[in-house]
């Protein structure tokens, strides 16, 4: 297991889980509606920079399709680890924009029915950060499979490089299921061969110091060492994409 800490996401995660009683718990956020809901060029959820619209639409798009770790729950949104990526990109000097799709308890089904308009533009690289939602609620390990492999497929079709962070299952379902869980993320890397972060929350996952008090979400140090997990997988791709910017 990669840096999972079962002991301590149990207690942390799982206080409101079936197990003890209560409702899953839900990787909670601030929704982004969908596109019925935009009111100018720049898109919910899209981390905001000091642009001019022309610059705007310039600027080739990395989507992040996520639930509320990526949209940041309780934090500022300069705080949240898409904000931290995108402030890697600007002192890179890349014009390349962060789009953080994140949506308040989103399971991987989700994801897949908002994949389209997330789509929209300029996009090159998508990151699909989704899983959690699945897990916490013990659905079932092949109907997320066939949704994160469509997610996967769609975007592949497009020409857009494709990013998988896996996510785990919390330890109460028992040793079968989150294996299972587990072994998705890493045979659809295998399968579409795309570039895989084995766990999102490497590193932060059950660190009482790097989450907020409901011990599921990341606070400010948790999102920058999200960011910081996740850039030398992200680093290569963006670089060559800025490189294909350039081409005449």
């Amino acid at each position: 297991m990669i840096g999972f800490r079962p002991a301590a996401l149990l207690c942390a995660i799982l206080l409101s889980s079936t197990a003890c009683g209560g409702a899953p718990v839900e990787f909670a956020g601030t929704r982004d509606a969908g596109p019925e809901h935009r009111s100018g060029p720049a898109e919910p959820g899209v981390v905001p920079v000091e642009l001019g619209a022309e610059d705007v639409v310039q600027r080739t798009r990395v989507v992040i399709l996520g639930d509320s770790l990526t949209a940041g729950l309780g934090l500022a949104p300069e705080d949240a680890y898409p904000a931290g990526l995108q402030a890697r990109i600007d002192a890179a000097g890349w014009p390349i924009e962060i789009a953080a799709m994140g949506v308040s308890g989103d399971t991987t089904a989700g994801g897949l029915r908002r994949l389209d308009w997330a789509l929209d533009g300029d996009v090159r690289l998508l990151v699909v950060a989704l899983g959690g939602n699945d897990a916490l609620r013990g659905l079932p390990v092949d109907q997320m499979h066939d949704n994160l492999a469509r997610i996967i497929d769609r975007a592949q079709g497009r020409g857009i490089r494709v990013v998988l962070a896996g996510m785990e299952a919390p330890p109460n379902f028992g040793p079968a299921y989150t294996s299972n869980f587990r072994d998705v993320f890493r045979r659809l890397a295998e399968s579409r061969d795309v570039v895989f972060v084995p766990f999102l929350l490497e590193g932060v996952a059950g660190v009482p110091s790097l989450n907020q008090a409901d011990g599921i979400h990341p606070n400010e140090a948790g999102a920058a060492r999200v960011a910081e997990h996740l850039w030398p997988s992200l680093e290569p791709l963006l670089r060559m994409i800025a490189v294909e910017q350039e081409v005449p």
